[in-house]
């Protein structure tokens, strides 16, 4: 690559183990790019050609089907320009360095990639009331982040109007356990620089969060612009009214790349046990000294996390949390089990089937 093209692709997230997994998978007259977005199938994408239009491969179209692995936005992609066109098409994904992930909408225990390739994800929260702020959401959220390998930061937007920001902030710190708790307006552009510590060039940020919290219009303050299109809030309920309706990667004049997601109704976890552990980790080191392992932390005697309740020292609304977080997680797993066992049964039909004609074959022939 040249100097300018380099430093380009180094602005976008492009690093040596991107580079490194790259020049396994590419195919001739290809070049690496970067998904911004995603609709209906079809991708737009930053390469060293400049933003052009993609969709899948055929061949690639068909393993996504069966693997159920498809571009996030983020991810970085092996793409083949067409000549002459502001087109590509994607051969493969390269693997990723952190995954968002929630459970797909419906009964199946699927998979939905929300961001790939994250260095910290803000969990924009909003301060003006209604069901904008919400703990037991944070912790949802935190779950997740730990799931995915990027280092998650809380964002409380709007301190404006908000009578006493600095309760608010204790009121999460008690349930974030280290993770940083940044106060910030959107709207008076106070508070940003601490936001722009963690957008350094070549650094990735997501920003997660209800609707109406104020995603956009932070991301438009940390541009300088009004790129993003943004609403009014609700006033009965504080929720967001015609604002960001897909998820995109956008670069950052000063360095840095953010990627603004709608709002989510539904956030279903897709994590394990000890995400669970670790963002609840004061509930995990109680429950290590209840005197049975299997301890449900109800009723037992020598429950310690039920101690702790009495003496104050735990918030019941937290035990409650996780028992519900925990619950939910379980449920999971036993989903993909379930799932992994129906795929493998079907493996062996299909052995079975292509078998039984193979014999049959035989015997016509013979």
């Amino acid at each position: 690559m040249e100097d300018n093209t380099r430093e380009y692709m180094h602005r976008l997230g492009w690093e040596p183990f991107f580079e490194e997994q790259y020049e396994l998978q590419k195919v001739p007259g290809s070049i690496p790019a970067r998904v911004s977005s995603e609709s209906k199938g079809l991708y737009r994408v930053f390469s060293p050609d400049g933003e052009l239009s993609a969709k899948l491969s055929g061949k690639m179209r068909y393993t996504s089907r069966e693997m159920n692995v498809q571009p996030a936005v983020g991810d970085w992609v092996v793409l083949k320009p067409l000549a002459g066109e502001e087109n590509g098409v994607i051969h493969s994904i390269l693997p990723r360095k952190s995954k968002f992930s929630r459970k797909a909408a419906g009964r199946n225990a699927g998979e939905q990639v929300i961001s790939a390739n994250v260095d910290t994800v803000f969990i924009v929260n909003g301060l003006d009331g209604g069901r904008n702020f919400n703990l037991r959401r944070i912790e949802r959220y935190l779950i997740l982040a730990q799931s995915s390998g990027a280092a998650p930061v809380i964002v409380l937007n709007k301190i404006d109007a908000c009578l006493d920001p600095g309760a608010q902030v204790r009121s999460v710190e008690s349930v974030t356990k280290g993770v940083p708790v940044l106060a910030v307006s959107a709207k008076e552009r106070t508070g940003l620089d601490a936001l722009l510590r963690y957008l350094a060039e070549g650094k990735t940020v997501a920003f997660l969060g209800s609707s109406g919290a104020g995603k956009s219009t932070l991301i438009n303050a940390l541009l300088g612009e009004d790129r993003q299109d943004t609403g009014k809030v609700r006033e009965n309920d504080s929720m967001g009214r015609h604002t960001t309706t897909r998820r995109e990667l956008i670069l950052l004049p000063g360095g840095g790349v953010v990627i603004d997601t709608p709002g989510m109704r539904e956030l279903q976890l897709w994590a394990v046990e000890d995400d669970l552990k670790n963002t609840f980790d004061d509930v995990d080191a109680l429950a290590r000294e209840c005197r049975f392992n299997d301890c449900s932390h109800m009723k037992e005697s020598g429950c310690s996390v039920r101690a702790a309740v009495d003496r104050g020292d735990l918030d019941p609304s937290r035990l409650e949390s996780y028992r519900k977080l925990q619950k939910e997680i379980e449920y999971l797993t036993a989903r993909e089990e379930q799932g992994a066992r129906l795929i493998e049964k079907g493996k062996y039909k299909k052995i079975a089937l292509a078998s039984k004609q193979l014999t049959k074959q035989k015997r016509d022939i013979a």
